[in-house]
């Protein structure tokens, strides 16, 4: 026997106040894993460089469509640590280190770092 949907339930509707700050609870949280950061507005040089560096190994990854587990083994870290790049988590890296596991996807390729000094340029450097 099929059992009707009541109607007229009486669970709470939440507010859409309430269900922000629930997820700003979530967000808050300690054992919160998931998104992305962003950069900030007035991030420094060195923050520019490890996101660009953590961007290129995503792009790597996208490009060859290799899993997270995978990419873990090629640039031998955990896979926790490989998703700490994949979502740009930037502090938790030094440049350097980071330089080393995208050396390690890109051995035929040079590495550089450098000023960019207008978006024409950067483009220019991006194609090549």
């Amino acid at each position: 026997m099929l059992m009707k949907k009541e109607l007229n339930s009486k669970k709470p509707v939440k507010t859409d106040k309430e269900e922000f700050a629930e997820y700003i609870k979530q967000l808050e949280s300690p054992n919160y894993q998931g998104g992305s950061w962003h950069l900030p507005e007035n991030a420094t040089p060195l923050e520019k460089s490890k996101y660009e560096v953590c961007h290129e190994i995503l792009v790597y990854q996208r490009k060859n469509k290799i899993s997270d587990e995978k990419l873990a083994k090629q640039i031998e870290l955990t896979l926790a640590e490989t998703e700490d790049i994949l979502y740009y988590r930037i502090t938790h890296f030094t440049l350097d280190r980071l330089l080393t596991y995208a050396n390690k996807l890109f051995k035929s390729e040079p590495l550089m770092l450098g000023i960019i000094k207008n978006n024409r340029e950067r483009e220019t450097i991006r194609k090549h």
